[in-house]
């Protein structure tokens, strides 16, 4: 949008009084925006970040969202390192990713401004709350003097506007303290990018009333704030224009459409997992960032699913297995620390050969590293991360509705092949949301279950010819007892057993069924050009900016195609191919180069590494310029 927008330098205006004439503002259409709003971590820019995405969602817009807020509970106010932002990027046409570049960003405070002011895009707007420029805020941030008069800030349209006075003025009726009072300001800077996008703001209002029913004074303040802000750019002449998103050419689906985040996703994917099943779902987990919102959703809906919050992960964990062995579609939730702590329950799921789902929402490591911060480092612990020889099937969500779709189809893996799988998620993912087509029952493919309950000739661990998954029996079924445990068991007794010959027997018949679930992968999809010599290949999170990046690049008249892998152990049966049909592979991840190190070893792939470890997702930039790097083209032309 930035090249819509007028440019020009530090604009000033007068505070709205009833004297100011309202005049016709400009109403420039426009294809897509990214909208960044940063201050505080009490200043509620998750808030209004949420309230200005789900108008975006009832106005049936395409949006991606990035939640981005400090790992600190309660970082030191007005410092860079408190900063909480929340982004979003809204299009006429599909939205991939939350943008880079800001066409608008709202500054609650000058460390908003300094952590953020590099990714403003030129001539972009810059909406500041200037009560909040004042010396010792400048020294907190460290500026040497107010950023606003300074040169850098004149390539940028900034709108200077003490939001924290106008919003004080607005409710001083109501007898509130000034602490009160300031936090209302958001609801004042959601109304003025409100009108600047042509938001429809009944939602808010019916948010606020709903929210703050039984605090009659907060909702007076709130609405009478939130209104404030809409009216405000209308009756000051520093806002010349508002922007309207251009009416999609995409038709979308009849049905119904709603925002959703990853986790709440992954969340209602199992609950659909269950339904599909016929059997009930049971949650062990235990609260870790930036998971528990999987565990949140679940007591929501507390009719279709058992969750139990246990004492610590080990628990957790334990408790799902046990429940795998009562007949239960078991699951648990966790990020990388806890991730770590369940892995000998992990070996004992693998040694009982009972389903069960793992879900681990990555984040930064190791250690309690950037619990609030996205990263792709668990991929070579999911999968080799265990003692002995371990296998397990290892999945990876590519966005945040996937996560939902993920869950259903890991569900009737480990339910078809009676083995636990492990879902890749990220913060990224769980934590950002986008638009999503609510599919009917009907839709969801159906989760095949058949317990064992004949107790003829029965072996527990005679196998399917097929899928080598060993019968499940519900605990407690007549005939049906048998041992189950850590120990080694012999090959279709399931007696305890040390001998040699049937450990390695037995090893290698766990590893043969990870290896047949190979079977269940579909053809990998190519994206972009059908002639490229060079080939983006993603897992998890990156599907979005490679997509972007791929499709953008195309319209520009360069060949190039992507592709994204789903089923990371075991691999998809065609990738080998693939590898060797393109002079280039390059390989993005948010890490050091775990996938690369695992396609090397398994394929002996000269595949181009781009790794980012910065707790942050991918840019479309980063990627297009590696692109052009390896096919020789300068950037804004050719070689």
């Amino acid at each position: 949008m930035s090249e819509q927008i007028q440019s020009a330098t530090d604009v000033r205006g007068p505070a709205p009084s009833s004297k100011t004439k309202s005049t016709q503002k400009l109403v420039k259409e426009i294809s897509s925006a990214v909208i960044r709003f940063a201050g505080d971590s009490g200043d509620g820019m998750q808030l209004v970040g949420d309230q200005f995405t789900s108008t975006s969602a009832l106005s049936g817009e395409y949006f991606a969202t990035l939640p981005d807020y400090p790992s600190e509970i309660r970082a030191p106010a007005g410092t860079v390192f408190g900063v909480s932002g929340f982004q979003i990027c809204i299009g006429t046409d599909e939205v991939f990713t939350p943008g880079d570049r800001y066409d608008v960003l709202v500054a609650m405070n000058p460390a908003a401004l300094k952590s953020n002011i590099g990714n403003v895009a030129p001539d972009g707007i810059v909406l500041v709350n200037e009560d909040s420029f004042n010396t010792k805020n400048f020294e907190k941030a460290g500026y040497t003097g107010n950023p606003l008069d300074t040169p850098e800030l004149q390539k940028f349209r900034v709108l200077r506007v003490p939001m924290a006075t106008l919003t004080a003025n607005v409710i001083e009726q109501l007898g509130m303290s000034s602490k009160e009072a300031d936090r209302c300001k958001n609801f004042f800077s959601l109304g003025i990018i409100y009108w600047l996008f042509n938001r429809n703001p009944e939602h808010t209002r019916k948010w606020v009333n709903k929210k703050f029913a039984k605090k009659e004074l907060f909702l007076k303040a709130n609405t009478l704030t939130f209104e404030a802000g809409l009216k405000y750019p209308e009756q000051n002449e520093m806002f010349t224009q508002s922007f309207q998103l251009k009416k999609s050419s995409i038709k979308a689906k009849p049905g119904a459409y709603r925002n959703i985040t990853g986790n709440h996703a992954a969340a209602l994917g199992l609950i659909a997992a269950s339904q599909k099943s016929g059997l009930k779902l049971f949650l062990g987990s235990y609260p870790i960032t930036p998971a528990t919102d999987i565990m949140h959703e679940l007591v929501k809906h507390r009719d279709f699913a058992t969750i139990l919050q246990a004492e610590d992960e080990i628990a957790a964990i334990g408790s799902a297995l046990g429940a795998a062995f009562g007949g239960a579609l078991a699951a648990t939730t966790t990020s990388g620390p806890g991730f770590s702590l369940k892995s000998e329950f992990m070996n004992l799921a693998v040694m009982v050969e009972l389903p069960l789902i793992i879900v681990d929402v990555q984040r930064g490591g190791p250690s309690t590293g950037l619990a609030t911060k996205t990263e792709q480092a668990d991929l070579l612990q999911a999968i080799w991360g265990r003692h002995g020889e371990s296998p397990i099937v290892v999945m990876a969500a590519s966005s945040p509705k996937d996560c939902f779709d993920i869950m259903i189809e890991a569900s009737k893996v480990a339910i078809k092949y009676m083995t636990p799988v492990i879902v890749l998620s990220e913060g990224f993912l769980g934590n950002g949301s986008e638009v999503w087509k609510v599919p009917a029952l009907s839709e969801i493919p159906d989760v095949p279950v058949k317990f064992r309950t004949d107790p003829t000739n029965f072996m527990p661990y005679e196998r399917d010819p097929v899928t080598l998954a060993r019968p499940w029996v519900v605990s407690g079924t007549p005939g049906l007892e048998h041992r189950i445990g850590g120990i080694e068991k012999e090959d279709k007794t399931g007696i305890l057993s040390m001998a040699p010959l049937n450990h390695e027997k037995m090893v290698k018949l766990r590893a043969q069924k990870i290896a047949n679930v190979a079977n269940e992968i579909p053809p990998t999809e190519i994206y972009g050009s059908k002639d490229a010599e060079l080939l983006v290949l993603g897992w998890g999170s990156t599907a979005g900016v490679i997509k972007h990046t791929v499709r953008k690049l195309n319209q520009e008249g360069i060949k190039v195609a992507s592709a994204h892998i789903r089923y990371m152990n075991p691999m998809p049966p065609d990738l080998a191919g693939l590898l060797k049909k393109y002079k280039y592979v390059l390989l993005p991840e948010n890490n050091s180069g775990q996938l690369w190190f695992r396609l090397r070893g398994e394929y002996l792939a000269d595949t181009i590494p781009l790794n980012k470890i910065q707790g942050q997702p991918f840019r479309i930039d980063e990627i297009e310029a590696k692109i052009k790097s390896i096919l020789g083209i300068k950037v804004g032309g050719h070689s």
